[in-house]
């Protein structure tokens, strides 16, 4: 009896480690979603006064210069987003994610605003 209560414990232990581990990394990509939408509305704003999305190369700067946002967000993992222009008209924002670089899994998995637009459809 007093083993299966020892038991109990430490899986209870388990699953509550595992549950919070999880919670923390779903909580970093509602955060990096939360700046895409607060990032795009800016981007959309831009366009109602500018006729057009911001050049690259000054990029979402352009944005706190104009008002439109008090200042630019940074990933969870203390990182600038990156901001892509395709074509005249579709803008995307990425997280390269915690390490900073291009690809990886998990963590290190970059999060794109198309990505998150598709996953939130569904």
């Amino acid at each position: 009896m007093v083993i299966f209560g020892i038991l109990s414990l430490l899986t209870g232990a388990v699953v509550l480690t595992v549950r919070m581990i999880m919670d923390h990394h779903h909580g970093k990509q509602r955060r990096v979603a939360l700046d895409f939408k607060a990032l795009d509305e800016a981007l959309r704003l831009h366009v109602e006064k500018a006729g057009r999305l911001p050049d690259p190369d000054t990029g979402l700067g352009t944005l706190v210069e104009q008002g439109l946002l008090a200042r630019l967000p940074q990933d969870p993992w203390g990182h600038d987003y990156r901001y892509l222009l395709l074509g005249e008209d579709e803008a995307v924002i990425v997280s390269l994610g915690a390490d900073g670089a291009p690809g990886g899994s998990g963590d290190d998995r970059d999060l794109s605003s198309r990505d998150l637009d598709a996953e939130s459809a569904r």
